[in-house]
Parts: structure tokens; sequence; C-alpha cells
């Protein structure tokens, strides 16, 4: 009966160990492809920045790659978790423009609540979505990314709350799906989002 036991087991271990895919680190960073004018302006010389929602069922990934045979593989981002990675990366960009970001408790988005707060103004985002999904076919990979993000911004001297609801959806093939082009991918399409939310962040 013993070594039918540890037989059991063995096939137990081995059948766990096939159902679970490996996770790869993709390193996420916004990085501006182009300079925006009148930045201190619109945001004043201190942004407050209230804590990023992550909103999405699985916060420990940000995609995962589904080969033709085998168990998927999974992607998670670095700088880890996924708001840190988008508030460090748009604190980065913002400072050569002269605007400091302070990190703020909590704000409720509300336009009242502005003449409250001891910044010029405040940005809170919602991660809705933020997903790349590679599915393996015959000499090819498909490749779809989902982002979708809301993005507050109060303006005390305004004494207005622009929310900017932003939606993108890119399918791309490759011959292969490797760790740079995800690095790619997302990076390119968080850099078009932020992108635009700075060329024009009253736009709503």
């Amino acid at each position: 009966m013993k070594p039918f036991r540890w037989l059991i087991s063995l096939c137990l271990i081995f059948l766990l160990g096939c159902t679970t895919g490996r996770t790869y680190t993709v390193f996420l960073r916004y990085q501006p492809s182009r300079t925006f004018e009148s930045l201190e302006q619109k945001f004043g010389s201190t942004l407050g920045i209230a804590p990023f929602k992550d909103q999405r069922p699985d916060t420990l990934h940000i995609g995962r790659h589904i080969p033709l045979r085998g168990v998927s593989q999974y992607f998670k981002n670095d700088p880890f978790p996924l708001e840190k990675a988008i508030r460090d990366s748009l604190s980065r960009a913002l400072s050569p423009y002269g605007i400091k970001t302070i990190s703020v408790s909590d704000w409720d988005g509300k336009p009242d609540s502005l003449r409250k707060i001891e910044t010029d103004s405040i940005l809170m985002i919602e991660i809705k979505r933020f997903w790349i999904e590679g599915k393996a076919l015959p000499f090819r990979t498909q490749a779809r990314t989902w982002v979708h993000l809301m993005i507050h911004l109060g303006v005390k001297r305004e004494g207005k709350v622009f929310t900017k609801n932003v939606e993108v959806e890119k399918e791309v093939t490759f011959p292969r799906l490797t760790l740079e082009r995800v690095e790619q991918q997302v990076n390119k399409i968080l850099m078009d989002i932020l992108d635009g939310f700075l060329s024009n962040p009253y736009e709503t």
C-alpha cells in the first residue's frame, strides 16, 4: 500500500508542475516621445498624486502567452505593482518641467474637495484593464493588447475635475512572441496614452 501511495503522490506533484506556467518579468516604464508646452501653467508647480486604483481582476499579472502545446506563460511588470510603475514614470516625466509631485493619502475625486488640497492640482488614475495576450498559431503568434485607464485631474485654480476615459486595443502578429516584443507593445501603448494626456490634460 505504501509504494502505491508514494506513486500517487509523485503523479500529483508532476501534474501540478505541468499545470503551473512560468512567469516572466516585463520592464514597464513611460518614456515621453515629445515635449509638452505650458505644462507648468496647466498643472501648477505642485501636483498631488492620489493613490492609483488597480481595479483589474488579476493584479499580479499584465498578460500571458498561450502556446500551441503546454501551459500558458504569464507576464508580471517591474516595477511592481502596476500603479507604482505608472505613478513613478509620470513623476519622472513631469520633473523636467519644474513640476513637483507630492504623494497624497486620499482624494474623493470631487471638485468641492479641491479647495482643501495643498497642491496646485491633483491626479488619480483608475486602472480598468492592462493586459497583453499572445496566442500561438502555426508559424506565427497573434498578440492582442488592451489598456483602459480613467484619468482624473483636479485643478485647484479652475475649480474643476477633468476626467479622461481612454481605451486602447491593438493587435499585432509576430513570427514569434518574445519578451522584448511584449515590453515594446505595452510600453508603446502606455506612451501613447500618457503623451495624449499631457498634451492636453484638460481634454475630456
